[in-house]
């Protein structure tokens, strides 16, 4: 009787165990970065925390064309290798990076990226950015043959839902007890756009206090990947608040993360225009120059529009 009793007790207390498991990987699923929701064909494995890259998109091995997306674009990427493989339907298997634009030059430059045990030698057919990277990098290292003009974003502040901080401006992350999640401007494109937000709003002030004095007494961390980084921060509340694109924040509350988006006025606000170039010595130069056609058609205007971004016009 005794064993009969105690076998129920831990049968109990191992299905409690398993409910928690189950509970804490649901929630783990939900609160990490989304990935991309390919329709791939293969067995699929992703462990939230622990196996997943959420920045490398569809087919390795033999790529018909290779793009490098500037990070902040990864929510479009589905929709729009879809758009594209319908108007091109020669280009089957395409590989996409959504890292920071500093990181994903880095891999050109070194001519791989490693990330855990994996490395990836593969260069791109396409790289985007903002247009004034894309000008800084061509006028220095010549890598480019063509570019395109695409599409249009600008900043705004990402809080935790209902912004329990009470934050209504870029002036407000100079406060001493909020947490700032800010990328970094060593490898992070935007960050120079966001520095040269800080100083319209507030002047050279404004940035020490956020980028100097704030990262010293580690309110202010800087990310490696924000358009990962600075959601999840917020969503753990290890932040408060953080400067993104508008469209990263706008994405974040359509898939239903507890976020919230302060927009910036704008008279202080910064838009920044996306510019595409193909690459030189781009290892499918055809597919470089139909995807560049592409990125400039009503559909994709429309796709980018879908998710926030504004239009050229």
């Amino acid at each position: 009787m005794k064993f009969k009793h105690f076998s129920f007790i831990s049968t109990f207390i191992f299905s409690l165990f398993i409910l928690f498991i189950s509970i804490n990987q649901a929630q783990a699923q939900k609160i990490n970065p989304p990935w991309s929701n390919f329709h791939q064909e293969g067995k699929l494995f992703t462990v939230p925390g622990v196996d997943n890259v959420p920045d490398l998109h569809g087919d390795i091995n033999n790529p018909d064309l290779v793009v490098f997306f500037a990070g902040n674009q990864f929510m479009v990427v589905p929709d729009l290798l879809k758009a594209f493989k319908e108007e091109y339907p020669q280009y089957k298997r395409i590989f996409v990076e959504t890292l920071p634009p500093g990181i994903l030059l880095d891999q050109i430059k070194e001519k791989a990226i490693i990330i855990g045990n994996m490395r990836i030698s593969l260069m791109p057919d396409i790289f985007t950015a903002g247009k004034g990277h894309i000008e800084a990098v061509q006028k220095k290292d010549h890598l480019f043959s063509s570019t395109v003009d695409y599409a249009k974003n600008r900043l705004a502040i990402m809080v935790y839902k209902g912004n329990p901080k009470n934050i209504t401006s870029l002036k407000d992350l100079a406060k001493p007890k909020i947490k700032v999640s800010m990328p970094n401007p060593k490898w992070e494109g935007i960050a120079k756009i966001i520095i040269r937000t800080y100083k319209k709003a507030g002047g050279e002030d404004l940035v020490k206090a956020i980028m100097v004095n704030k990262v010293k007494d580690k309110t202010t961390f800087l990310t490696h990947i924000h358009h990962r980084q600075t959601p999840m921060r917020i969503i753990e509340k290890k932040a408060d608040a953080g400067p993104v694109w508008f469209t990263e924040a706008d994405f974040q509350k359509m898939i239903g993360n507890p976020v919230s988006l302060v927009e910036i006025p704008a008279k202080d606000n910064t838009v920044v225009t996306y510019t595409a170039a193909s690459l030189k010595d781009a290892p499918h130069p055809q597919a470089a120059k139909d995807f560049l056609k592409f990125l400039k058609s009503k559909k994709s205007s429309e796709i980018y529009q879908k998710y926030g971004f504004m239009s050229l016009k």
